[in-house]
């Protein structure tokens, strides 16, 4: 067939203005999911506690008595809900669960974060909390996803006295993808979330999303964070030595271990008991005591008389003086 002149102009145009579509798409969806959620002042859901009792308490692994950084999941199916997902994994515990669920408007906490669960294999699941991401169905949806799963990762690290360590290179960081699991511990065979974030960042956004990325948020994130901790008031104390001897009372379980006076600064981790192996009546030596502009008042103490004694913090109703 021979096409006219008109005809040939015609494609011509056609497919010029076809390229100056594709174009002008490629660079409107161009930005990237970091910064269209700061462009669009993204913030994040507040954390909705929904401990179940029914998941088991195991203990992290034997040193640490808490948990040594996050693991970042997604559920890999397309047409579940949020409450869909969690109510399936209270049946199904015994097979896997993990702490938390995220998707565009919630972060729902299942699973107490102080106790290990199983989603990423053994190694990891001593180790790590662990979240998974609900798949979600737009560009804002996701933008907000990412928000609100980066912030979690964050305030799990700040709980926990943690700091941001992207683990995709070496295998020894504090944020871990499935995949990074997969590669650097073992145990499993998953690579989530790398495929849904490469698909959502292409289709909503022009170009695959990566790990690398969203720990980039997670680090601005823990950030703000920390920012936010400068300006919190810290109740003023004032110390004194000690040199003095104390019980564990009936009701220490009551209260914390502390490696500063609760709430004297930024950044004071806690510790379990079970990490001391304490029990009613075991003694303690006090070398310092803190005072509250409250009037509340609590010691420094270590549990045997070496100079070499790891020292905690503790309010003065979890001893017994008698």
């Amino acid at each position: 067939m021979i096409l006219k002149k008109t005809t040939i102009i015609k494609f011509a145009a056609a497919a010029i203005a076809a390229m100056g579509i594709f174009s002008f798409s490629s660079t409107t969806h161009a930005e990237s999911v970091n910064s269209y959620i700061a462009n669009n002042n993204i913030s994040h859901a507040n954390i909705t506690s929904s401990i179940w009792g029914g998941f088991p308490k195991n203990a992290y692994r034997k040193g640490t008595g808490k948990p040594e950084g996050v693991v970042v999941h997604e559920t890999a199916n397309p047409n579940s809900t949020i409450y869909n997902e969690i109510a399936y994994m209270k049946k199904n515990y015994q097979a896997a669960f993990v702490h938390s669920f995220v998707d565009a408007s919630r972060i729902i906490n299942i699973a107490n974060t102080n106790y290990l669960a199983w989603g990423a294999g053994y190694p990891a699941n001593a180790r790590f909390v662990q979240f998974e991401q609900v798949r979600v169905h737009s560009k804002s949806a996701f933008a907000h996803e990412i928000a609100n799963a980066a912030y979690y990762t964050a305030y799990i690290l700040d709980k926990y006295g943690l700091t941001p360590n992207d683990a995709a290179y070496d295998g020894k960081g504090t944020v871990w993808s499935h995949g990074g699991v997969s590669k650097f511990l073992g145990g499993t065979d998953h690579t989530d979330p790398t495929a849904y974030y490469a698909s959502m960042g292409k289709t909503y956004f022009g170009a695959s999303y990566t790990f690398a990325q969203f720990y980039q948020l997670v680090k601005t994130t823990y950030e703000n964070l920390q920012g936010s901790h400068e300006k919190k008031a810290f109740d003023k104390v004032t110390y004194k030595s000690a040199d003095d001897q104390a019980l564990l009372g009936d009701k220490y379980k009551s209260y914390r271990l502390y490696n500063h006076v609760k709430n004297s600064r930024a950044n004071v981790k806690t510790y379990s008991w079970s990490s001391v192996s304490a029990s009613v009546g075991k003694k303690v030596y006090i070398d310092d005591i803190g005072k509250k502009s409250s009037g509340s008042t609590w010691y420094r103490i270590t549990f045997s008389d070496s100079s070499n004694a790891q020292k905690y913090w503790v309010y003065s109703k979890a001893l017994n003086f008698d």
